[in-house]
């Protein structure tokens, strides 16, 4: 297999769905341990394995055997949606260059549905330092922060209730947390100030505040007084109120919500003015969440190989799916102007070079420590190769509630604030005393300033690494309560 091969596919009005291609070679040996990734976030299932036949592997894999770590992948921003599969026979790759469910028509064009790229692993090189060497040699272009992003976001325990006086009084503690930090902090408003929010019910636009939130740009402005840097949260493809007919792709039947066709050029349009407003507001971090999930009506680990089971193309059947999905991340970017774009529920192997930081996994929690466990610290470990390769990589917020035990939070906040990712905290403030509080000041300060990329140490036997290398020194923690991973059932008997 070269290096770098380019996929090309000329077929005129033929409707094309797959491709697929087929290496012959012998994977059989003793040891041998593969690593793939996900079409979008993490769900706390990343993780080393042998080989698995039916095993998709969205994107890229990893195989590591006899002290050496392979690359096998395609370049970030490709046109296809592409999977690999590796058994004793061989390595499979398929590229999706279908416009939704329907095959591509592409006409007259010849696509370039995908470049693929390999690497050899060298003797004595560790696992990580392969796997993030090739994703720097996956992506040619990364956008990144000009420096490192922490501060605030409220879901984790608003919950999407919360109003100005609430995000004014988390911005003032935000800022006096960083407040001997020249690099300022972000406070985030996510969902929830939308006139359609439902109090968090993750609804869409219009994106105008409801009566909690009234002037919007007032209180970005107000925010920069106070010392925090302001972000907020959107869902660009859902709206609830009407809109031409051409622009919906699906829902709105019956009075519910409007999925948005993004190959439409009038709602790439609309969805571009709606950032620009964002950004001319005054806020200068812009989340937008939810798209992947608005055109697959999956999440990401339900996707599998067939992607969505909804029967519908895009209006434009001249574009594969993800021709349509990069066109709309580079409209948000080109309309977020110098603000920088999170994106979440987005595709980060094609939004790497279009966002400058990228929800990496799905949601930790405010409510149960176990979620945060599965998710956040599988997804910092597996998707720290792509951090400052892609994109910055952020394993999602620390929750800080009651409602989950601080002896564990705090290792998470340790963690994350020494793992040289963004750092964001969801800080209820009933729950932080003074404890918390020194350490939330800790945190800030380290995370203000650039720190290499901490290494997961266990990461080949453990989804969720409790070893990992900190600036050059080992450090242990123990992400398990005292009774272990609590699953549905209920123990009759609890043995000590």
């Amino acid at each position: 297999m070269a290096n770098r091969m380019a996929v090309r596919l000329s077929a005129g009005q033929t409707p094309v769905r797959r491709l697929h291609l087929r290496w012959q070679r012998e994977l059989v040996s003793g040891g041998m341990r593969v690593l793939g990734d996900q079409w979008e976030r993490g769900y706390g299932d990343l993780e080393w394995r042998g080989l698995v036949a039916e095993r998709e592997m969205p994107w890229y894999f990893l195989l590591s055997e006899g002290g050496r770590t392979h690359g096998y992948g395609v370049e970030t921003g490709t046109s296809s949606f592409c999977y690999w599969q590796a058994d004793a026979g061989g390595i499979s790759l398929t590229l999706d260059v279908r416009c939704g469910e329907a095959g591509v028509l592409l006409g007259d064009r010849t696509l370039e549905a995908a470049v693929i790229v390999t690497r050899e692993g060298a003797e004595g090189e560790s696992a990580f330092r392969a796997a993030t060497a090739f994703c720097e040699q996956m992506c040619k272009q990364p956008i990144l922060p000009s420096q490192p992003v922490y501060g605030g976001n409220n879901w984790y325990y608003a919950y999407g209730n919360s109003s100005t006086a609430e995000i004014i009084a988390d911005s003032e503690r935000v800022s006096d947390w960083s407040s001997s930090v020249d690099n300022r902090p972000f406070m985030v408003i996510d969902d929830g100030w939308q006139l359609c929010s439902g109090g968090g019910s993750c609804n869409g636009g219009p994106w105008e505040p409801n009566y909690q939130f009234s002037d919007m740009q007032q209180l970005a402005s107000d925010m920069k007084g106070i010392g925090v840097r302001p972000g907020i949260w959107c869902r660009p493809l859902l709206v609830a109120n009407s809109v031409p007919n051409h622009w919906r792709r699906y829902g709105g039947h019956n009075a519910g919500s409007i999925y948005l066709d993004p190959s439409v050029p009038d709602v790439l349009d609309y969805v571009g003015n709606e950032i620009r407003k964002l950004h001319d507001w005054g806020y200068e971090l812009i989340k937008h969440d939810f798209s992947t999930f608005d055109i697959f009506a999956k999440w990401g680990f339900e996707m599998g190989a067939s992607m969505s089971n909804h029967g519908l193309a895009f209006a434009d059947r001249t574009k594969t799916t993800a021709e349509i999905i990069v066109a709309l991340y580079k409209k948000i970017a080109e309309a977020s102007a110098d603000s920088l774009i999170i994106g979440c529920n987005t595709v980060g192997h094609l939004a790497a070079g279009l966002v400058e930081i990228q929800r990496t996994g799905d949601d930790t929690s405010g409510k149960e420590w176990e979620r945060t466990r599965k998710m956040g610290v599988n997804t910092l470990a597996f998707r720290m190769p792509q951090h400052d390769t892609f994109f910055a990589a952020d394993a999602d917020c620390v929750g800080l509630t009651d409602d989950v035990p601080w002896h564990l939070n705090k290792q998470w906040l340790e963690l994350l604030s020494e793992s040289g990712t963004p750092l964001f905290i969801s800080a209820d403030p009933k729950a932080v005393g003074a404890e918390q509080e020194a350490a939330i000041r800790k945190a800030f300060e380290r995370a203000s300033k650039p720190l290499p990329p901490a290494e997961p140490l266990d990461w080949l036997d453990d989804r969720c690494p409790s070893r990992w290398q900190i600036a050059g020194e080992e450090r242990h923690f123990n992400w398990y309560a005292e009774r272990g991973v609590q699953l549905n059932e209920r123990p009759e008997i609890i043995l000590r």
